[in-house]
C-alpha cells in the first residue's frame, strides 16, 4: 500500500451555499451535486478542472456512514491545515483581494516555495503551496 495523493476532505456545515461559493470563488472549483441518493441540499461536491471532487460539503442535518459530533466553526481538533499543491500564485493573490480575505504569505526560498495560508467559512485552514510560481 502506498498513499498517491490527497483524495478530497469533508467540510460538515449549516452555510452551504457561502462555503461552496468560497471555494469557487477563491480555488475556482466547480459545485456539483454529490452522488445520490443523499439530496443536494445536503451534499454538495467541489471538482477541480480534470473532475476530481477535492473538497466535500455536507450540510449539518446530512446523514454519515461515519458519525461522529462535529462542531462546525470551532477549531477542528488536531488537524491544523489543509493544503494543496497550486499554480497561478498572481490569480489568486487577485481573487483573495477581489473577495476582500485576509491572507497570509510565507515563502521558503530554498526549496523555491510561496505559501498562501487562508481560511474558509468555517474556520478550515488553507495552505496554498506554489513551487517556483
Amino acid at each position: 500500500m502506498r498513499v498517491n495523493a490527497l483524495d478530497h476532505f469533508n467540510v460538515i456545515t449549516e452555510q452551504m451555499d457561502e462555503t461552496a461559493a468560497f471555494y469557487t470563488a477563491v480555488l475556482g472549483l466547480e459545485r456539483r451535486d454529490g452522488p445520490p441518493p443523499l439530496p443536494p441540499h445536503q451534499v454538495q461536491w467541489m471538482h477541480d478542472d480534470a473532475g476530481r471532487a477535492l473538497v466535500h460539503i455536507n450540510h449539518t442535518e446530512c446523514p454519515r456512514a461515519f458519525d461522529r459530533e462535529v462542531f462546525p466553526g470551532q477549531p477542528t481538533g488536531a488537524i491544523h491545515h489543509v493544503a494543496f499543491n497550486c499554480s497561478g500564485f498572481d490569480g489568486l493573490i487577485e481573487r483573495l483581494d477581489a473577495a476582500g480575505l485576509t491572507r497570509h504569505v510565507n515563502t521558503i526560498a530554498s526549496i523555491g516555495l510561496r505559501q498562501v495560508f487562508v481560511t474558509d467559512p468555517n474556520n478550515v485552514v488553507l495552505e496554498l503551496n506554489f513551487f517556483g510560481d
